[in-house]
């Protein structure tokens, strides 16, 4: 609804742009560029429209990358990596957005800041709850000593598991979503283009 707004917006402003450029006298009296003025806010709301809409995309693609992430940290702690170069090599194997951003993390890492703090604000800033338990993870086994191969392991098939149920979940309650408009919209039309012309040929034949 926002993006088809801004797009209303947007023509409406070039529209009135083009008809304050045809009105412009010949010896210039009156200024271009505020007739060309409304094009701006209108590409700046369709921007910001489509900055957003980016962003929730790559987050959607960051958080189906989580389940991957727990995988390769459990191949490398299995390879007797430490639980940070396990995250520096999984970042690089992953790409995608997760695998960018972790690379930018440990990029502050390299220049002094500490990696743990900056994974765990990073977690934060993300809202995937699969992230966070990851976080949660790497910070449980490194103070208890625990194997990172096995919580790593055992989060991935948990994961993987929720995934599962909400995706039969969704599926299980589609029917449910789809007789809205079977009833309300396929079905008049279908009762409109069979049932109404018999009845009006037979209302003529009576005639």
């Amino acid at each position: 609804m926002i993006a088809t707004l801004a797009g209303a917006f947007a023509a409406l402003s070039v529209v009135a742009g083009a008809a304050g450029l045809a009105m412009v006298s010949p010896m210039g009296s009156r200024p271009v560029v505020g007739s060309l003025l409304p094009v701006m806010p209108a590409r700046a709301a369709g921007s910001r429209v489509g900055g957003r809409r980016r962003d929730r995309a790559r987050a959607r693609v960051r958080d189906r990358q989580v389940p991957q992430l727990l995988d390769l940290l459990a191949t490398g702690s299995s390879a007797g990596m430490s639980a940070e170069l396990s995250l520096r090599r999984a970042a690089e194997t992953l790409g995608g957005p997760l695998g960018t951003d972790l690379i930018e993390l440990f990029g502050r890492a390299d220049l002094g800041a500490r990696w743990r703090d900056e994974l765990e604000s990073f977690a934060i800033e993300s809202r995937s709850p699969d992230l966070r338990r990851t976080v949660a993870v790497l910070r449980r086994t490194d103070e208890l000593g625990a194997s990172l191969v096995e919580a790593t392991s055992d989060l991935a098939d948990s994961v993987r598991h929720a995934r599962r149920a909400a995706t039969l979940e969704r599926a299980r309650t589609a029917p449910v979503k789809m007789l809205f408009p079977l009833v309300f919209l396929i079905l008049p039309a279908f009762l409109l283009l069979t049932v109404v012309p018999v009845l009006l040929t037979t209302v003529r034949s009576i005639r």
